[in-house]
């Protein structure tokens, strides 16, 4: 069982991190890449041991294939050398990731009949693989288009594969996006106090928010459904909608600010996808990295003309794909499926009809298709999903109800599902930039000393967060991470 190194421990925050940042900063600009690169190993080897050798082989595996693509002029010799790229790439995959799951399925499907069946080891599945496969896979893809050119210098090329931010948790960060900035990188005061101010910003979402749902998040999902009511069979669903969003956009944040702190931009992987009024606006608002490298590397160059119905299959494909990235289980498939299906209907004909329909009806459709599939996500099997939502809905009774809803809700829960629910829309940035507005625009000798204040009530405010949050994790609290698995 791994042991990662999370962004919310303190040996993260107050050892790691911190001798991280002063040696970088004391290191000559020649040595900066190599520091960072060490770094960056020593961070993913202290949870995985052994296993960091998979990210090694993935390092090797796209640095010598990118070479091999860009090498060869004879677009035969190429395609061959891209071909056994991209084969390296999925076979790492598929050993570490699938193997349990395609042997346990083998085994029901085709050799029950038989009374025998072949061994279905649990091999551990090594944490980020999904995210640096898909960035090596995008790295060699590019090359073979010619959109960029091969990295020649190894240490260089590793260090944007493990660059410890991103590595474990994302965002997808494609080698364009920070190629520049792999090869010279600015510091500026400016910069780094905004990195600050975003890891400090991600770390409250997953510690006060986050964390704080999860605890009656996974109450619920571990009582049997029979003794569920529907009040609280959707609460529970709440909670976990709540917690996916600040558990996952809270490490995005963290990752992003991370990168600033040491003059990387990394791109941007949530933009409020819960006010969406369509699932293809979810799509568009939700792990805009994945969505992005799905709709690049695979949704386009399976076709986008030709009959209608062969759109509507690709789509499926993407999101079949997308389910099973997200996880080696059938409830993954199952909720990469149901958006997919979505997707479908909304091109075919359900997005013109609902540009008619009021905007509050646009976004309660959104968000309960949303929420629907978050019951396939976080179920451990397929019954017991459809036994949730058949609480849900009302179609199953409960037979011994244990408790009902005021059991679960308390002052802390309702105060973090209040800030969640207000977090997860531009409302509090709305309200800032209009206060930030309006000051500005204030003809009043004492508008200096109203800025000044709105400046200090919100470093005090980052302050009490990231006080709130350490103290959290120092007490040793419920710190779950959804996106580990993946």
């Amino acid at each position: 069982m791994s042991n990662p190194m999370l962004f919310t421990e303190p040996l993260f925050l107050f050892l790691f991190l911190p001798v991280v940042l002063g040696l970088y900063f004391l290191s000559p600009k020649f040595a900066k890449n190599a520091f960072l690169l060490g770094a960056s190993l020593v961070f993913y080897a202290w949870g995985e041991g052994s296993y960091f050798l998979v990210l090694v082989s993935s390092v090797l595996i796209n640095y010598f294939g990118g070479l091999g693509v860009e090498h060869f002029q004879k677009i035969r010799y190429r395609k061959l050398v891209f071909s056994i790229t991209i084969a390296g790439n999925v076979l790492l995959l598929v050993v570490f990731k699938y193997t349990h799951f395609l042997a346990a399925n083998f085994n029901q499907v085709v050799l029950r009949r038989f009374g025998q069946a072949v061994p279905a080891p649990f091999i551990h599945l090594p944490i980020g693989i999904s995210f640096f496969t898909f960035m090596g896979l995008s790295y060699v893809i590019d090359v073979y288009r010619r959109q960029i050119n091969a990295q020649k210098r190894p240490v260089s090329f590793a260090l944007y594969l493990t660059l410890f931010p991103h590595l474990i948790a994302g965002p997808i960060v494609r080698y364009g996006e920070i190629a520049a900035e792999i090869a010279m990188r600015h510091f500026s005061r400016a910069g780094f106090a905004e990195g600050v101010r975003r890891f400090v910003i991600g770390l409250g979402k997953k510690m006060l928010i986050a964390n704080c749902v999860a605890v009656t998040a996974d109450l619920i999902f571990k009582t049997p459904s029979n003794q569920l009511t529907p009040a609280v069979a959707w609460l529970g669903v709440t909670c976990y909608t709540v917690q996916i969003y600040f558990d996952f956009s809270g490490y995005s944040d963290m990752a992003i600010g991370l990168a600033g702190m040491f003059g990387f931009h990394f791109p941007e992987n949530f933009n409020y996808p819960y006010i969406s009024q369509s699932i293809t606006e979810f799509w568009r608002r939700w792990h805009i990295t994945l969505s992005n490298w799905f709709r690049d590397y695979l949704f386009f160059p399976l076709g986008v003309r030709g009959p209608r119905w062969r759109l509507y299959l690709n789509l499926l494909i993407v999101f079949f794909l997308c389910g099973l990235w997200h996880g080696a289980s059938r409830t993954f498939i199952i909720w990469g499926l149901f958006h997919g299906t979505f997707l479908i209907c909304e091109r075919a004909c359900l997005l013109k009809w609902m540009t008619r329909r009021a905007r509050v009806i646009r976004h309660v459709y959104a968000i309960l298709v949303v929420m629907v599939g978050w019951v396939f996500f976080r179920a451990e099997t397929v019954p017991q999903a459809l036994s949730f939502l058949g609480v849900m809905t009302g179609l199953t009774r409960s037979a011994t109800v244990q408790s009902g809803l005021r059991a679960y809700l308390n002052n802390q829960l309702l105060l973090a599902l209040v800030i969640g629910l207000l977090g997860s829309t531009p409302f509090i940035r709305a309200t800032r930039n209009w206060a930030e507005k309006l000051i500005a625009e204030l003809r009043d000798p004492r508008v200096v000393i109203l800025q000044t204040t709105g400046r200090f009530l919100r470093l005090a405010a980052l302050a009490a967060i990231f006080i709130a949050s350490v103290a959290l994790s120092a007490a040793g609290t419920y710190n779950p991470f959804i996106y580990f698995r993946f």
